[in-house]
């Protein structure tokens, strides 16, 4: 009797650490199932943004680039 009140215990001992584990990182133990961290999901509005932000990026690269050609 005594090791299945321990086996118990331990499985208690466990599922604290767990969701104080869970805590420690900032997820929810629901969220992440055992199976990694869950997944950002990003709205269609903010990739466009970001590639928009991109495509400046790259943009001003290649003029920079160009103007360095030129004066070499």
């Amino acid at each position: 009797m005594a090791l299945v009140g321990y086996e118990l215990e331990k499985k208690k001992i466990e599922e604290r650490i767990k969701e104080i584990r869970a805590q420690l990182s900032g997820k929810s133990v629901s969220s992440t199932n055992g199976h990694g961290p869950a997944k950002r999901r990003l709205s269609a509005a903010a990739r466009k943004r970001i590639a928009a932000a991109q495509k400046k990026r790259w943009a001003e690269h290649r003029k920079a680039a160009a103007q360095a050609g030129k004066a070499s």
